[in-house]
Formats: C-alpha cells, structure tokens, sequence
C-alpha cells in the first residue's frame, strides 16, 4: 500500500508537537523498517520495552485497562535488526532545539550498549533529527564516540552533525533511507 502525501502527512507538516517529541521520527523509522522488510533489504524492528504489570482495572469485560506499570529494566537502544550479513543497532531521536542535540538525550547504559554491539561487529548508530529544519541525521556511533573522547560535551552541535554525520533526505518511500548511508559507508570500506 502507497500512503501518499497530504496537508498532515508532508515531511513539514507532519513533525509532532514536542509534547509528543519523537513519534514522528520512529513512525518514520518504523515505516522505512516496514518498506524494507516488504522489499526484502533488511530486517529491522523496533525493540519493545519492558515493562512489568502491577495492577489492571476491570471496569468492564472487555474494556481492562492497565493502572500502574514499572518497567523491568532499562532499555537498551530503540531498534535492531540485519542487513546483508551484517547486525545494526541504533537509537532515534528527535529535538526541537535549534542549534544543539542534548547528550541528556542519551542515557550512559545506551551508549555503553552501543559501544558493546560495535565491539562485537555490529553497525551502532544515532539517528537525530531536528524537527525545526527537518533535518534527520545518522551519526555512526565511532564518530560520536570520538566526539565524546575529544570535546567533553553536553551537547552535539547541529554544525557538527552537519559536518561530520550523514544528512537523510525525506522521501516517501522509504521516508528515512538510512540504509543509503549505511551503504556507501560499507563500499567505502571496502
């Protein structure tokens, strides 16, 4: 099926207010998973959250709604999956902030589980976008590590992302081709 676009659905017009910061990016993401995995170029799902269930309402039959959840653990990164042989792991935000991306963003058992997949031959990325200029980008997870060791910052600027990740321009079908990206960085490996 085709989703073409209209007034809600354009790459403008479609970003979330920030009260709901991030849910356009991972739609986008999530439709792009489900694009490739319908073509048959990778395998890539969002991770589900674990959560642990401690008390349900029955108001009705069939109407149970869950009161008070805890989660069990703390998550590791949002997605995972393969492409031609090789693992990916990566996590997806979104900021509204007009120059800078927030390290706060990412908590340190992330990091340390992207630092984890990478040493075991996975390709560890960010995918940040920048709602305001709707600009998304994929950082590999070397660069940033780099950036970690060599600035001691709180925050990545927008400058840097520009310079140095991978700009993924929106399209429809896929609306977030970072296997382009991911591509061309392992012909150029090679």
């Amino acid at each position: 099926m085709i989703k073409y676009p209209t007034k809600k659905t354009t790459a403008v017009n479609h970003r979330n207010s920030s009260g709901k910061l991030g849910m356009s990016l991972e739609e986008d993401i999530n439709q792009t998973n489900a694009y490739y995995l319908t073509y048959g170029l990778a395998n890539v799902h969002k991770k589900p959250t674990p959560v642990q269930v401690v008390t349900v309402s029955y108001p009705a039959r069939n109407k149970a709604k869950i009161v008070e959840a805890y989660y069990k653990k703390p998550s590791t990164t949002d997605y995972n999956g393969v492409y031609q042989g090789y693992a990916l792991d990566f996590e997806a935000k979104e900021t509204n902030h007009v120059s800078l991306f927030s390290l706060k963003n990412i908590h340190q058992h992330q990091l340390e589980h992207l630092e984890d997949v990478q040493k075991h031959g996975a390709i560890a990325f960010l995918i940040i976008r920048f709602s305001r200029y709707n600009e998304t980008y994929l950082l590999f997870y070397h660069q940033l590590e780099t950036f970690l060791k060599n600035n001691q910052r709180k925050s990545i600027p927008r400058t840097y992302l520009q310079e140095h990740a991978a700009l993924i321009t929106y399209s429809l079908t896929p609306p977030v081709d970072y296997l382009s990206v991911i591509k061309q960085a392992l012909e150029n490996k090679e």
